[in-house]
């Protein structure tokens, strides 16, 4: 595909990255010629200095015949007027990045009367992953499928976990959990595993489940911890703001902490009835007195990736139960697993795999519908939902007569809202949603699975 990217901060560079290595014919448009020039330089993309805005900076970088415009400049008023230009210009399909929180209730309005094809806040669905991981404290990360019915659950094994030095066939036989472990990350290495599979200490184990089964096989598993009551938040920005609504509004109590005066103000008007501390966070002192030791959850989201983890690895030497960290940098990967920091959430990394699968889902798939994309394992693994959408040679068939390449496991099947951890003896039939786990990049249909 054709697509025009305007805007290259740390959102677009990241975007260019990872649809130039899904093989789409890239142009960025930006304002800073040195910035044109390194990612030219860097990636297989055209690129034009120009304000994105004009109609005939975009002419120039011929919009009119891309099948794509996304816009991710800081500012939504630009992102919004140049998809408007592009549709002008007769682009189908735009994407706008839109964060501020008084746009939130317009969303259908720009997509009905502006004609923007897709609006994306990375910020609110950031505070979303952070509030579903506060809920269910087991997990590192929590990613969701078939609209929240289906969930895959990172998690850590410990020493005295019960899952500890046990084959996953044990596993299933002894406790009967309703669940399938998809990949398991050793080290530096990914398996997608099969029955015999040991699971050891240190071990990364991404489990699939549906949401009502997950509570209960963490249960028997004692793996499940109580929801956090308490949390504290570092920084006050849009993610904070989002983040602090989607928990006062779930009764659970909130503190957040920022230096900038001005920002605590702003806050402490929105939410007047919770605590809001103008202060320095990197002062351990202040951390100790607004009770870092006894906190559910410690929440890290100041603007700045080093800060984030310092303040992360204190609460974790404090022993806090719970700690989430915004890392935007995927450089600090490295430290972050030295440091033992597991719960890692990165708008960027977000905001680029919403636009991933929605490209894919542009694409036009054989016999399914793309829906739903999660990378995981530093991007080394794919979650994908998909719907089959009609009668093919593999449907009616029992799994165990069919035949999935290596690197591809078939996590679950929903049929009319019920969820299926499949056997060999269950079968795909059209309009199921289907998850898949597998190792292998930029798939884009069910059919790819099968030898």
């Amino acid at each position: 595909m054709d697509i025009v990217i305007v805007g290259i901060g740390k959102f677009g560079k990241e975007l260019t990255e990872h649809l130039a290595k899904e093989n789409h014919n890239i142009t960025i448009i930006d304002n800073k010629a040195n910035v044109i020039e390194s990612v030219v330089n860097q990636y297989d993309v055209m690129g034009l200095c120009g304000n994105a805005a004009s109609y005939t900076t975009q002419k120039e970088a011929y919009v009119d015949k891309a099948d794509l415009f996304i816009a991710t400049t800081s500012s939504d008023e630009t992102n919004i007027l140049c998809c408007l230009v592009a549709k002008k210009l007769g682009v189908k399909r735009t994407i706008a990045r839109i964060r501020n929180p008084e746009y939130a209730t317009q969303v259908q309005l720009m997509r009905n009367e502006l004609g923007i094809s897709l609006t994306l806040n990375p910020d609110l669905d950031t505070a979303k992953e952070i509030y579903r991981t506060l809920r269910f404290p087991s997990a590192v990360r929590i990613d969701s499928f078939a609209n929240g019915k289906v969930d895959l659950v990172e998690t850590k094994v410990t020493k005295d976990s019960l899952l500890c030095d046990k084959s996953l066939a044990e596993i299933k036989e002894k406790y009967k959990v309703n669940m399938l472990v998809c990949a398991v990350k050793r080290g530096n290495e990914v398996t997608i595993p099969n029955g015999t599979f040991v699971i050891q200490e240190n071990d990364y184990v991404y489990i699939c489940s549906s949401d009502r089964s997950k509570t209960n096989s963490f249960k028997k598993l004692k793996l499940f911890k109580t929801n956090s009551k308490s949390v504290i938040i570092i920084g006050g920005g849009r993610v904070t703001y989002y983040l602090a609504e989607l928990l006062i509004n779930s009764g659970i109590s909130v503190k957040i902490i920022d230096k900038n005066e001005e920002i605590c103000k702003s806050l402490s008007d929105i939410f007047p009835e919770t605590l809001i501390i103008n202060g320095d966070a990197t002062n351990h002192q202040l951390l100790e007195e607004e009770g870092i030791a006894s906190t559910d959850a410690f929440v890290t989201l100041t603007g700045l990736d080093e800060t984030n983890i310092i303040l992360s690895s204190y609460a974790k030497n404090r022993n806090c139960e719970t700690v989430i960290t915004k890392v935007n940098n995927p450089s600090f990967d490295v430290i972050l697993n030295s440091v033992g920091l597991d719960s890692i959430v990165s708008p960027k990394e977000i905001f680029t795999n919403q636009i991933i699968r929605y490209t894919r889902g542009m694409e036009k798939s054989l016999d399914s519908e793309f829906k739903t994309l999660h990378r995981l394992v530093n991007e080394e693994v794919e979650a994908l939902e998909f719907v089959i959408s009609k009668e093919t040679k593999y449907t009616s068939i029992p799994l165990k007569d069919l035949k999935i390449k290596k690197g591809f496991l078939l996590a679950s099947i929903i049929r009319e809202n019920k969820v299926i951890i499949p056997s060999g003896n269950d079968t795909l039939e059209p309009l199921d949603s289907v998850v898949i786990v597998t190792t292998h990049k930029s798939v884009k249909d069910v059919s790819e699975i099968w030898e």
